[in-house]
C-alpha cells in the first residue's frame, strides 16, 4: 500500500479549514451553523473524521507532524465554530451560556423564619423580664419530689395517677421517673437553691397524656411565674398578669378569677382574660401554698408569694388567631408561612 504524502495531507487540510471559516462567517443563524458543524466537525461523517482516517496512511516518519498539523486544524475549526456562534447570539439579543448579565434580578433566597410557639415563648420572656423576672429553666425528666412531694401533692393524690402521667421504667427498686407535667418542678429547684426575693418565669415543654383535639395534646408548653416577697398578695397578682396581658394582646386586657383548687396553691384561682369581647380561660394561679415554702426552706410567716401558669399554645392561638393548636405541630409550611 502506497504511503500518503505529508504534504498532500497537509493540503488538504488547509482546504478543510477554508472551507470551514468560509462556511461559518456566512452563516446568519442556529441553522446554518448546525449545518456546517455537521458538515466539518460529525462525529460520523464530517470532513475532519474522514481526513483523520488517513493518518494511518502517512508513512511512520511522517505521523508526528501530521498529528501535529491535524490537531492544529481541528482547534482552528473548532473555534471559529464557536465564534460563529456567539455572533449569531449576539446578533439576536442573547447571550452565550457562560456569560452573565449583571443586570438581571438575582434569585430571591427563601429566608425561614422561627416558629410561632418559639416567638411566643421569646415575646413572653422579654415580656416578663421588663416586669422584673427572671427566665429560668430545669430538667424535663423529673424525680417524685420535684414533680409532686414538693408541690403538696401526697401519694394519694389522682393527679399522680399512672394514667395521667409518662412515668418511665427505671431499675426495679428505684423511685419511678416521669416525663414532667408541669413547670412547676423548676420552681422548687429554684427555691431550693436560692433565698427570697425571687422573681423567676419558667418556660419549656411538659406532658400530660392528653387526647389531642383543638384545646389539647400531650405534650404543650406552659410558662410559670413565681414572685415570693415580704407582703404579696393577690392583688401584686393580679396586678402582674394585667399588665402582661396587655403586652402581649395589646389593648386593654381584662384578667378576672374565678375560686378553683391547686394543691400548691391556697387560695387559687382560674385565670381568664378578655380580649376582643371574648373572655378565654387562660391557666391556673393563686398564693404559694404554706407547706411548699416550709418544704424548701422558707418562712411562711415571713415571706408569701404567688404563682401562675400560663399554657404557652393557649396564648399564642390567640394571638394569632389560630382555631386548632394542633396546627401548631403538623410542620405544615403552608400554615407556618403565615407567621
Amino acid at each position: 500500500m502506497t504511503a500518503v504524502p505529508l504534504d498532500s495531507f497537509r493540503a488538504e487540510l488547509e482546504r478543510l479549514r477554508a472551507d470551514a471559516e468560509s462556511a461559518l462567517s456566512a452563516a446568519t443563524d442556529d441553522t446554518a451553523i448546525e449545518v456546517a458543524r455537521v458538515e466539518f466537525l460529525g462525529a460520523r461523517s464530517g470532513r475532519l473524521k474522514a481526513i483523520q482516517k488517513s493518518l494511518g496512511g502517512l508513512a511512520g516518519a511522517d505521523k508526528p507532524a501530521g498529528g501535529k498539523q491535524f490537531n492544529e486544524a481541528k482547534n482552528a475549526i473548532t473555534a471559529s465554530f464557536e465564534a460563529a456562534r456567539n455572533r449569531v447570539l449576539s446578533s439576536s439579543g442573547l447571550q452565550s451560556e457562560s456569560a452573565i448579565d449583571v443586570t438581571l434580578p438575582g434569585s430571591p433566597v427563601r429566608l425561614g423564619h422561627l416558629h410561632p410557639l418559639t416567638r411566643t415563648i421569646r415575646r413572653v420572656q422579654e415580656i416578663m423580664g421588663r416586669l422584673g423576672f427572671e427566665s429560668v429553666d430545669g430538667p424535663e425528666v423529673e424525680d417524685q419530689w420535684h414533680n409532686f412531694e414538693a408541690l403538696a401533692i401526697p401519694a394519694e393524690h389522682p393527679a399522680r395517677d399512672p394514667l395521667d402521667n409518662f412515668y418511665l421504667a427505671v431499675a426495679r427498686g428505684a423511685d419511678p421517673l416521669l416525663l414532667r407535667s408541669q413547670t412547676s418542678t423548676v420552681q422548687i429547684r429554684v427555691m431550693e437553691n436560692r433565698d427570697p426575693p425571687l422573681r423567676i418565669v419558667s418556660l419549656g415543654r411538659v406532658y400530660r397524656p392528653d387526647t389531642a383535639d383543638a384545646t389539647h395534646y400531650p405534650m404543650f408548653h406552659q410558662v410559670e411565674g413565681l414572685l415570693v416577697e415580704p407582703g404579696i398578695t393577690m392583688a401584686h397578682l393580679k396586678s402582674v398578669l394585667r399588665l402582661f396581658a396587655s403586652s402581649f394582646l395589646g389593648g386593654d386586657v381584662h384578667v378576672r378569677f374565678r375560686p378553683s383548687f391547686f394543691p400548691f396553691t391556697e387560695p387559687s384561682v382560674e385565670v381568664d382574660m378578655e380580649w376582643g369581647g371574648r373572655w378565654v380561660e387562660m391557666g391556673g394561679a393563686g398564693m404559694v401554698d404554706p407547706a411548699v415554702l416550709e418544704a424548701v426552706g422558707y418562712d411562711p410567716d415571713t415571706v408569701s408569694g404567688f404563682a401562675f401558669g400560663l399554657g404557652v399554645e393557649r396564648i399564642a392561638a390567640r394571638r394569632y388567631g389560630v382555631d386548632d393548636i394542633r396546627d401548631f405541630y403538623r410542620n405544615d409550611v403552608r400554615f407556618l408561612r403565615q407567621f
